[in-house]
């Protein structure tokens, strides 16, 4: 076993990668076996070790979080990319590429999942059926089957699930809901939402597993499941019924340089999406050194001919409280960021955030108020540190650190995780079929 830098003594390394070489061991004899947890610390194991997973919920976890968690298990398909996963997260828990052997074996208290956006579903449900809490990345699922399923286990098992929508926590995000509790612009009544991803950002989701239906459900629900949440969260209110239209326009078959990967194509040169992985030792350990296991590209072409998700999309939601919704996200934009205008009875609230553009933003966001038969005001906001304007590390105190105050009522369960994926379901559906489609008539709760 190669020597990890975790912290430890070198006494402290050998007692604890004795009890790892153990629990191992009692995994293939098929005996029960549980590492015992460090007194007061929440015991915990991730399935999907992945980016995502080693970064967001796994080295910065262990690191910030390490009087509060201790990781007992890890798991990934994958073994090879599991055993690399293990070394950035910076942790000695033992590894395992079946979920339901890691839950027999080490009993953790709480699973995290990141895993492909098509299984959360299963592990989500095995877990509440181990008698463990969960978090799981947005989205929660991808289809109205698998949500139903998802609402069934965690009512039968009693257990809780917290969905991780971090957008709820940035910076902006909180002072638009502040402008909105103020009453500055009345009863909101209507909404103009337009996402943009850039051609770097955006063009990414077309290279991975997120460009075909059956992995992701689209990005109407890998990408804008958080968009949706955000909606439904600043209104306090569900969405009811959806129309939407879709269509693939840059991507996928409209290219005309194509190849398998990057790294292989000979296109390399014209090609004005070619993305050079191999400038990432990070992602060439995680997914080029572990190919051989599974095939997986991460740097597959954007133009194969077998996409089958739409990178051009528009919808209009209706909600609970009678507020109607115009959204839009489209992937190959010049820059990245949103408009977000929402209308009220006595004025309407202009945000534009910036995230990234080929000129320099004078701010992270605009806000702008415009009272009806008044005068417009105007501020800007500057974020701190963190990923994603300032939210991820207060999504993670959310979570990790108890009696942490909640008073936006940020934290996000099932039935939030539900709400914001079944939106994008109903999009789906709406395309597919040509007409609106009612939530409730997707999933009963």
């Amino acid at each position: 076993m190669t020597r990890q830098k975790t912290g430890l003594t070198r006494r402290e390394f050998i007692d604890r990668a004795s009890k790892t070489t153990a629990v191992a061991a009692a995994a293939v004899a098929g005996a029960p076996a549980v590492l015992a947890g460090q007194s007061g610390k929440k015991r915990i194991a991730l399935v999907g070790t992945g980016i995502r997973g080693t970064t967001m919920w796994g080295s910065s976890v262990a690191r910030v979080y390490k009087d509060q968690i201790e990781f007992v298990g890890l798991c990934d398909i994958n073994r090879k990319r599991v055993e690399v996963g293990r070394q950035m997260i910076g942790v000695d828990a033992p590894t395992f590429t079946d979920f339901d052997q890691m839950l027999r074996t080490v009993k953790p208290e709480l699973v995290i999942v990141t895993t492909k956006d098509s299984t959360h579903h299963e592990q989500i449900i095995r877990a509440l059926e181990s008698g463990c809490e969960v978090i799981t990345e947005k989205p929660m699922t991808t289809d109205e089957r698998k949500c139903q399923a998802i609402i069934d286990a965690e009512k039968k098992a009693g257990r809780q699930i917290t969905v991780t929508f971090n957008y709820r926590y940035s910076s902006i995000a909180e002072k638009t809901k502040e402008i909105l509790m103020s009453g500055a612009i009345g009863r909101p009544t209507s909404i103009d939402f337009h996402w943009y991803l850039d051609v770097n950002h955006g063009a990414d989701y077309f290279r991975r597993w997120h460009a075909y239906k059956e992995s992701s459900g689209t990005l109407w629900v890998h990408k804008a499941t958080h968009h949706f949440d955000l909606i439904n969260w600043l209104l306090d209110a569900d969405p009811v019924e959806v129309t939407a239209f879709g269509d693939l326009r840059n991507y996928g078959r409209n290219g005309k340089l194509r190849g398998k990967n990057c790294r292989t194509c000979p296109h390399q040169k014209e090609c004005p999406f070619y993305w050079d992985m191999t400038r990432s030792r990070q992602l060439m350990q995680l997914y080029a050194e572990c190919e051989s296991e599974d095939g997986y590209l991460r740097d597959a072409c954007v133009f194969r001919e077998d996409i089958d998700i739409y990178d051009t999309m528009t919808a209009n939601v209706k909600y609970s409280n009678g507020v109607l919704m115009s959204y839009s996200l489209n992937t190959y934009m010049p820059y990245e960021g949103y408009h977000l205008g929402i209308n009220g009875t006595m004025g309407r609230l202009d945000v534009r955030a910036y995230e990234r553009q080929p000129w320099e933003a004078p701010a992270a966001a605009e806000f702008r108020i415009t009272r009806n038969f008044g005068k417009s005001e105007t501020s800007d906001l500057r974020v701190g540190a963190g990923g994603h304007f300032g939210a991820d590390p207060k999504l993670k105190d959310m979570i990790f650190k108890p009696g942490t105050p909640d008073t936006l009522k940020q934290r996000a369960g099932s039935r939030a995780g539900a709400m914001s994926a079944l939106t994008g379901v109903a999009a789906v559906r709406s395309i597919e079929g040509g007409r609106p489609v009612k939530i409730a008539d997707l999933v009963k709760f």
